[in-house]
């Protein structure tokens, strides 16, 4: 019995070549019969050779032929068969298992790279030197606004200037370009590098939505001169409030001696009116201190449902009063928020308000149903919450302000209320938007989703 392939082919080879030696010198020696004999022996174990060398080249070329074609479902039998064979076809198995494994883990690993690509917030997209589009992801899309794209020509659709554009990035070089649609202007900064795959030049081109940072740096700068200039006017005004009140309190303790008396009467009226008025600076300074104290949020499972009925009746009264009508608009499923309760409470009914206003900001037909709804939207990758009003649009030369501390167009107004509230959104991750889309005026309260990808 052999104990190995190796063992066999080197047993036939001593023998023919022993054989062969013994053939020739038989031969030589002209003894024809044993030479005869010798010879065939070399005969046999030439064909034996070319047997096993045919029988392991025809499976060595089944192995490579099916993996050609993608068929890993084959097995080399292992049974009935000479322990030579069961020993070459164990060889052969264990060489499609590692190459099916090897093949699964390239399966996988693509498989994860791909979620991978997929599921990041930057925009990727893959093009050859003529401009054809290997591969875009689905941030790529969204930030274009596109459902598909094959070549950069395309993005004509989105800008007539953007396949040129994209055609002349170069490496290491940052281009930023805006992207405006009804719902809200984006800024994009767009990056390209370049690699070679067998022999084959391929473009990869980034697009980052900047315009979230440069809203969070514009906040944050803002927050930072609110606590300075609070500070400094407390300081300055408290000293004040306090005198005119203590004039106030030893005036109005001599008041029976100088009844009458016009200078002390304006006086009086004068120290009033300085103690009113830095009352009222505090008060207002007050509210933009509170800007820059708001705690970090306490997130929580929420009821979407449940948080919009207890926004509509907080806000029914005012809305009634303005003679508008409030409803909730359900497209699908609404599901819960990860969030501070009391907080985005707040920025509702704050948007709830200034929607209810709205209407009394115009006239005429345009106006007449005065109608304010609260729509969830939700995809894999966030939920919005809209608050619409069919009221009197923001006006164009107001609308790039809107979201900036002091600003308001109100006589009593603050001009807080907005920009606390994307300040809020921005605490939880999202964002607070403003676009219009058929006739309505919409303020978009954006929930980031984060959740686990499977692969």
């Amino acid at each position: 019995m052999f104990k190995s392939i190796e063992y066999k082919l080197i047993t036939y080879l001593l023998v023919l070549m022993v054989a062969l030696m013994a053939a020739t010198l038989l031969f030589v020696r002209e003894e024809i019969i044993y030479g005869v004999v010798c010879a065939a022996i070399v005969i046999f174990s030439l064909f034996r050779l070319f047997k096993n060398y045919r029988k392991f080249n025809k499976n060595i070329l089944f192995l490579l032929n099916a993996m050609e074609n993608g068929d890993y479902s084959f097995h080399f039998s292992t049974t009935r068969m000479s322990l030579r064979e069961k020993e070459l076809n164990r060889m052969l198995n264990r060489i499609k298992g590692i190459l099916v494994k090897a093949r699964r883990e390239i399966i996988e690993n693509e498989e994860f790279l791909g979620t991978i690509v997929e599921s990041v917030s930057t925009g990727i997209i893959i093009t050859d030197e003529d401009g054809f589009v290997r591969n875009a992801n689905r941030s790529a899309m969204e930030l274009l606004g596109l459902s598909s794209i094959s070549h950069l020509n395309q993005l004509r659709n989105v800008d007539e200037s953007f396949p040129s554009l994209f055609l002349n990035l170069k490496p290491g070089e940052a281009s930023l370009v805006k992207i405006a649609n009804e719902r809200e202007e984006t800024e994009l900064s767009l990056h390209l590098t370049k690699i070679v795959i067998s022999g084959t030049s391929f473009r990869i081109i980034t697009l980052n939505n900047i315009g979230s940072e440069l809203e969070a740096k514009e906040m944050e700068s803002w927050i930072r001169l609110i606590r300075v200039m609070t500070h400094e006017i407390m300081n300055s005004i408290a000293p004040i409030t306090s005198l005119s009140e203590s004039l106030l309190f030893s005036f109005r303790s001599h008041s029976a001696e100088v009844s009458g008396n016009s200078l002390y009467l304006n006086t009086v009226d004068a120290l009033e009116t300085i103690n009113a008025t830095t009352k009222g600076l505090l008060n207002f300074v007050e509210s933009y201190r509170q800007f820059t104290r708001i705690p970090q949020p306490q997130i929580a499972l929420i009821d979407t449902r449940l948080l919009l009925e207890k926004v509509v009746g907080l806000c029914s009264a005012k809305i009634e009063e303005q003679g508008g009508t409030v409803q909730i608009i359900q497209k699908g499923d609404m599901p819960p928020l990860y969030a501070d309760e009391s907080q985005v409470l707040q920025v509702l009914v704050n948007l709830v308000k200034n929607a209810a206003e709205a209407f009394g900001s115009g006239e005429g037909e345009a106006y007449s149903e005065k109608s304010i709804e609260l729509a969830v939207i939700a995809s894999s990758r966030q939920t919005v919450i809209e608050v619409r009003n069919n009221g009197a649009p923001i006006p164009q030369e107001i609308l790039p302000h809107i979201f900036v501390p002091f600003f308001t167009t109100k006589e009593s107004g603050s001009g807080i209320g907005l920009s606390l509230s994307r300040y809020i959104m921005r605490l939880h991750g999202g964002n607070l938007k403003h676009y219009t889309a058929g006739g309505w005026t919409i303020f978009g309260m954006v929930f980031c989703k984060v959740s686990p990808v499977q692969v």
